[in-house]
């Protein structure tokens, strides 16, 4: 394993739904550009059970078996900073590049609002590891 890729935090408040995903999406579609972590300043018992289930659905991921809701002050050094868009004040996590990407937390909400943001995260997860990959980043 190459020890030289970039580790990438997906940082939130709770740390139980959009970074589990984003998390759980690094590792399915670009573990082999970057490592991936996810965070957050308070944690859950449990990370989102509609996320849990709509990632089994959707990509066949269980993220309870390899995920779950942990503090930024548990993650390793970290190059790069993913926040998820809080509408509060984002968790610091030292970095040397981040990007918010101001996504809706779906907890509570419709499948159909779960889809939406999961479908975004796919796509910013991929086109992440594309500028790392074409070294834009930092």
């Amino acid at each position: 394993m190459n020890n030289n890729k970039p580790k990438v935090a997906f940082i939130c408040v709770h740390n139980s739904c959009r970074s589990q995903i984003a998390e759980a999406l690094g590792k399915h579609f670009a573990s082999d550009v970057f490592e991936s972590y996810s965070g957050g300043t308070e944690t859950k018992p449990h990370i989102n059970q509609d996320a849990v289930r709509l990632m089994k659905k959707f990509y066949d991921i269980d993220m309870e078996k390899t995920q779950y809701s942990k503090l930024i002050t548990e993650l390793p050094e970290i190059d790069i900073k993913i926040t998820m868009g809080c509408n509060v004040i984002c968790p610091f996590v030292d970095s040397k590049y981040e990007e918010d990407w101001g996504l809706d937390d779906p907890t509570g909400k419709s499948d159909e609002e779960f889809e939406i943001v999961i479908t975004e995260i796919e796509k910013k997860v991929k086109e992440l590891a594309d500028k790392i990959s074409n070294q834009k980043l930092y």
